[in-house]
C-alpha cells in the first residue's frame, strides 16, 4: 500500500486548501514545499510587531459567500478596505480612478466636468489612431493596436501618463508600446467619491495574517520544508502516493518541452522606519527588475498558445494516467503556476473546493 493518498507539490492558497479538505475527509496526505516556509506568496513574517507580507500585499476580496464563509471558520477576519494610493513624484492620487482622482488632477468638483476632460482626450486620441491606420473609420481597432494606444483611448493622455505608463512599465518590464492591447481591456472610471478598490460584497485579510489561515488549512497534515519536487526522492510520486496534486510552473513539469513560458516577477525590498506611521496609508503605489521567482503570467498571444498546448499535455496526461473506477493515479494541475492563469485568492480557494462537491 502506497504511504499516502496524495503527494501535493506546493502550500499555497491551493495546495493547502485541497489537503485541508482530503484530511477532513480522511484522506492521508503529505504536502512538501521548496521554501522553508509554508503559504507561498501569502507567508507573513512579523517585523517590529506588523505582519508583513513577505511577498506582496494580499487582501482577500470575494462575492462569493461559499468561500468567505469557509476561510472565515478557521480565522476570523478583518475590515480592512483596501483604498490605495498612486505616488506619482511626489503627487497622491487615490485609486481606483474615481472623482477624488479627477479632484486632485485637474480641479473638477462635478461627474460631467470630469467626463467632459476625459471625452475630449479620448476623442483626441480616437482621431489620431484613425487618421494612423490604427483604427477604422467607425472606431473599431485593428490588430496594430498596442497597450499605450488602447488605454490612451480608454480614459485619455493625463490619467494615462500619470497613473498607467510608468507603473505598467514597472510592474511589466516593458514599454506600453510593446504590449499587446488585450492585456487592458477596459479601465473602470467611477464618477463618484469612492476609493473602495474592489466592488466584492466582502473583504478584508486574516487577524493575526495569513500564516494563521495556513496554519488552520494544513492543521494535522503532515508537511516538509525545503524539498524540491523535481530533485527528490519525490519526483517518483506513485511510489510515495496514490495521486498527484501540482501547484508548480507547468512548463517546468514537463521539462519545458515545449518552451519556457514567460512570467512576470516581482522583487521585493524591506525597510524599517523609525515611525508609526510612514505613509499613513497601508498601500502607495510608485509610478516610475528582476528577481527569478514566477508571479504572474504573460498573457499575449505567444505564451497563451504554448500554455495552451502545455495545458492540453497536463489533460491528457490526467486522463492516462487515471485509473477507472479507482481513486487512484489521479494528477491535478491547481493555482496560478500550475494553469498559467492570473487568479485572485478566493477563485483559488473556490476551484481546491470545487473539487471535492
Amino acid at each position: 500500500m502506497k504511504t499516502y493518498d496524495y503527494l501535493i507539490v506546493g502550500s499555497g492558497l491551493f495546495g493547502a486548501t485541497f489537503a485541508h479538505l482530503a484530511h477532513m475527509r480522511g484522506k492521508r496526505c503529505l504536502v512538501i514545499d521548496k521554501r522553508q516556509q509554508l503559504g507561498g506568496n501569502v507567508y507573513c513574517e512579523n517585523v517590529e510587531g506588523i505582519n508583513v507580507h513577505k511577498y506582496g500585499a494580499h487582501i482577500f476580496h470575494t462575492s462569493n459567500k461559499e468561500v468567505w464563509d469557509f476561510v472565515n471558520s478557521l480565522v476570523p477576519f478583518n475590515r480592512y478596505t483596501n483604498s490605495p494610493l498612486a505616488n506619482f513624484h511626489g503627487k497622491l492620487f487615490n485609486l481606483p480612478f474615481n472623482m477624488n482622482t479627477f479632484h486632485q488632477m485637474w480641479g473638477c468638483s462635478t461627474p460631467s466636468e470630469a467626463y467632459a476632460i476625459i471625452h475630449s482626450q479620448c476623442e483626441d486620441e480616437l482621431k489620431r489612431q484613425i487618421a494612423n491606420g490604427k483604427r477604422l473609420a467607425s472606431g473599431e481597432a485593428t490588430d496594430k493596436l498596442n497597450l499605450e494606444e488602447q488605454a490612451l483611448s480608454l480614459v485619455g493622455r493625463d490619467i494615462y501618463e500619470t497613473l498607467i505608463k510608468e507603473y505598467t512599465e514597472k510592474q511589466w518590464g516593458r514599454d506600453c508600446k510593446d504590449l499587446p492591447a488585450f492585456i487592458i481591456r477596459r479601465l473602470p472610471l467611477r464618477f463618484t467619491y469612492d476609493n473602495n478598490y474592489f466592488n466584492d460584497s466582502y473583504q478584508g485579510i486574516p487577524t493575526g495574517g495569513y500564516n494563521r489561515l495556513i496554519g488552520q488549512l494544513l492543521d494535522g497534515v503532515e508537511t516538509k520544508l525545503g524539498v524540491d519536487f523535481f530533485n527528490s526522492e519525490y519526483h517518483d510520486w506513485q511510489h510515495h502516493a496514490n495521486n498527484l496534486v501540482y501547484t508548480g510552473q507547468i512548463d517546468e513539469f514537463f521539462d519545458y518541452k515545449l518552451g519556457r513560458l514567460n512570467w512576470r516577477t516581482v522583487s521585493f525590498k524591506t525597510r524599517v522606519e523609525n515611525t508609526p506611521n510612514f505613509h499613513g496609508n497601508a498601500v502607495v503605489n510608485y509610478e516610475y527588475k528582476t528577481g527569478m521567482e514566477p508571479y504572474y503570467p504573460v498573457n499575449d498571444t505567444k505564451n497563451n498558445e504554448m500554455a495552451n498546448e502545455y495545458r492540453s499535455l497536463a489533460a491528457s496526461l490526467a486522463k492516462s494516467e487515471s485509473t477507472a473506477g479507482h481513486d487512484e493515479g489521479k494528477i491535478i494541475f491547481g493555482g496560478r503556476l500550475a494553469e498559467y492563469k492570473y487568479y485572485d485568492m478566493a477563485p483559488v480557494i473556490g476551484n481546491a473546493m470545487k473539487l471535492f462537491v
